[in-house]
């Protein structure tokens, strides 16, 4: 096994995550349907761009690899990661690409509906020159997301920035991160993700992204991209767990929402972590709370049980708030959570 204790190595960065940012439009107008919705709240979003904010805010030192174009909504999300503290020196502006948008309606408990303005992104046309500029090496853990290998060239440059990680000692973790209308067939996603797992030492996703990194039906195929939003992935989701871990990684957390996550690791058996009852405002952002909690505590040397447990309560606090990268928690905002209810 050729990663290091993270405790026993030095680093000028604790974690560098690599892909999507995005701005966020989310309905101010919670609990309407989508087409009567007034108005819109601005804030920055996408996965790696909320887990690194989420990183920093518990007192991480994060740098992001995207990539912005040359637009004002560039501006708008370098400004804000900027003043987070964010390392964002090494992404670079695509000219011709455009930054992409997310909007988002939020009707809770269960329905948020929400539309990726992707076409000719910036981020998606991040290289292998823009990851040689950027010193992924120089950290103790390098994130990156599924999404990142839907198109080129940003999946070669993901599986080069992994492998340089990997070789490096750098703890790798993936966040499977499974966006259905990102990939013209669903299978591919599964392809893509499992072509990355010999350099992945930490899987990080849900039940159904879990059985999406193993989906081969044939049949799968024929499903629209918003019946395979809208349905349950179906599969046994343990042996899918085992399946994914015979590639490479050495643990794979099980998000399950409400019930906490799920921890396994190869020849032990799985350990669940409870989670925090909140009430529910918004779901998005609330699992890349979570990666941010745990990576907390795998950087500090935790155990994999409290550093899951810290992300429950970081998901905890986002799923009851309006945003994502805005309303990640800071150190002092979690323990005194946490210490509410009874501790980690």
């Amino acid at each position: 096994m050729n990663h290091q204790d993270p405790c026993q190595v030095q680093r000028t960065y604790d974690t560098f995550h690599m892909g999507r940012s995005c701005m966020d439009l989310y309905s101010n107008d919670v609990g309407v349907d989508f087409a009567h919705i007034k108005s819109f709240a601005a804030y920055v979003g996408g996965s790696p761009t909320n887990m690194s904010v989420g990183c920093r805010r518990l007192g991480l030192k994060s740098a992001l690899l995207t990539a912005f174009g040359e637009d004002p909504v560039g501006d708008f999300v370098v400004h804000f990661l900027t003043e987070e503290g964010v390392d964002v020196r090494f992404s670079p502006r695509k000219p011709g690409r455009y930054t992409s948008v997310v909007v988002l309606g939020i009707e809770p408990p269960d329905k948020f509906p929400i539309v990726f303005y992707r076409d000719n992104c910036a981020d998606i046309a991040l290289e292998i020159d823009d990851v040689l500029a950027a010193p992924i090496t120089d950290s103790l853990v390098f994130q990156f997301a599924g999404t990142n290998l839907s198109k080129e060239p940003s999946r070669s440059a993901t599986l080069y920035a992994a492998d340089l990680a990997k070789k490096a000692g750098t703890s790798v973790l993936l966040d499977l991160d499974f966006r259905p209308d990102q990939w013209h067939d669903p299978r591919t996603y599964g392809v893509a993700v499992r072509s990355a797992l010999h350099c992945v030492d930490i899987i990080v996703g849900t039940e159904d992204e879990i059985n999406a990194a193993m989906l081969t039906d044939p049949h799968a195929v024929r499903l629209t991209h918003s019946q395979v939003t809208d349905a349950k992935i179906m599969g046994n989701t343990a042996e899918h767990v085992c399946a994914l871990m015979e590639y490479g990684p050495r643990v794979v957390v099980e998000k399950r929402g409400k019930h906490g996550c799920r921890v396994h690791q190869r020849e032990s058996a799985a350990e669940d972590v409870p989670g925090f009852p909140v009430t529910v405002q918004n779901i998005l952002g609330a699992g890349d709370a979570f990666g941010a909690g745990f990576l907390y505590g795998y950087v500090k040397g935790w155990d994999l049980w409290k550093a899951a447990r810290l992300g429950n309560a970081c998901g905890a606090i986002v799923v009851s708030r309006h945003g994502c990268s805005v309303s990640m928690p800071f150190w002092d905002e979690v323990t005194a959570f946490v210490d509410e209810r009874g501790g980690l």
